[in-house]
């Protein structure tokens, strides 16, 4: 009995959404071309792009393009009108003394975030890549509360924080230390490091054991034969290939300090006294939106982009020469 296979015809169903045929050509052709997607149509690439690039231009550079502009007018909180004043807005930020204290506590927040985040992260990561018995209950437990949402997780830390029956404040009484959280300020900035940390620890966590799980083997026993000292063979052989996602992760945290904690400040600082530690974004918030301060606000939202920006170009220029990918 003969068996006869049928060939793949020219024109199927690839053809008819415009991918090009690269299969049909000679196989040192289609293994050059195999690299990259062809079109028979050229509108069929930025028909697929649109919807990506109308996202970016409505919610990032349009209102960049506002803020800018807002940024060196008074306007009337009511759109009755607004008046040039140039540079003032960006001169009465950057020399209140109210903001260069917001500023020192969200620089200061952010790199304890940073580094607590991570650290204990890779250490949990560490952790559940050795342990055997009960590793997905293990590693679920750690997980799950990434998929709490900010404000919620602020509104938990209020709770483990309140007075009357907050756990953290009974234990820290019996250390003699009164916690009041929402009237002290470093009390408050204490409990907001926490719950941020706490919120974060779960992301790094994900990306720091895939990339422990990816580590060869035939690599780790040959680090065990050259080195006896756990500490030193991750140190030397280990974290080294972990730096790409340790530096993914370091331009995560950073962003996810200084912007996607706003949720959970709300919560814990929204109906205190006005005395308590805020960051530079929350702040933004406050004067645009409580105080109807357009331009002031918008000016400090321009000052707060240019900062990122240069924090950014710094990590990519500076960071990134101590990674290796290969």
């Amino acid at each position: 009995m003969a068996y006869t296979t049928s060939q793949p015809q020219p024109g199927g169903f690839l053809s008819r959404l415009g991918f090009g045929g690269a299969a049909r050509k000679k196989p040192a052709a289609a293994a050059e071309e195999m690299k990259r997607v062809q079109f028979t149509s050229p509108v069929l690439p930025y028909l697929f792009l649109f919807p990506q690039l109308a996202v970016i231009f409505i919610f990032f550079y349009w209102p960049s393009v506002q803020a800018l502009s807002s940024s060196f007018y008074i306007e009337d909180p009511f759109g009755f009108g607004s008046t040039f004043v140039g540079m003032s807005n960006y001169t009465d930020a950057l020399f209140s003394a109210e903001y260069q204290s917001i500023a020192l506590f969200t620089a200061a927040f952010t790199i304890i975030v940073t580094f607590l985040s991570l650290s204990i992260g890779l250490l949990l990561a560490v952790k559940a890549d050795r342990i055997i018995k009960g590793s997905s209950t293990y590693k679920t437990l750690l997980i799950a509360v990434y998929a709490i949402a900010a404000p919620v997780s602020g509104l938990i830390g209020m709770m483990f924080f309140d007075q009357h029956i907050g756990p953290f404040v009974k234990m820290m009484s019996y250390l003699g230390w009164n916690m009041q959280v929402g009237l002290n300020y470093y009390d408050t900035a204490f409990a907001m490091i926490v719950v941020a940390v706490w919120k974060q620890i779960p992301y790094n966590f994900i990306f720091f054991l895939s990339g422990l799980q990816n580590v060869p083997v035939s690599v780790r026993e040959a680090a065990m034969i050259d080195c006896r000292s756990g500490f030193r063979r991750f140190w030397t052989v280990v974290l080294p290939l972990l730096a790409p996602t340790a530096f993914f992760l370091l331009t995560i945290n950073v962003t996810y300090s200084l912007f996607d904690t706003f949720g959970l400040i709300d919560v814990m600082v929204k109906d205190k006294p006005a005395n308590n530690p805020i960051t530079l974004v929350y702040k933004v918030y406050n004067d645009g939106f409580r105080g109807n301060d357009l331009g002031g606000s918008s000016a400090q939202s321009v000052i707060l982009m240019i900062v990122v920006f240069v924090l950014t170009i710094f990590q990519f220029r500076y960071i990134e020469r101590r990674v290796h990918y290969n």
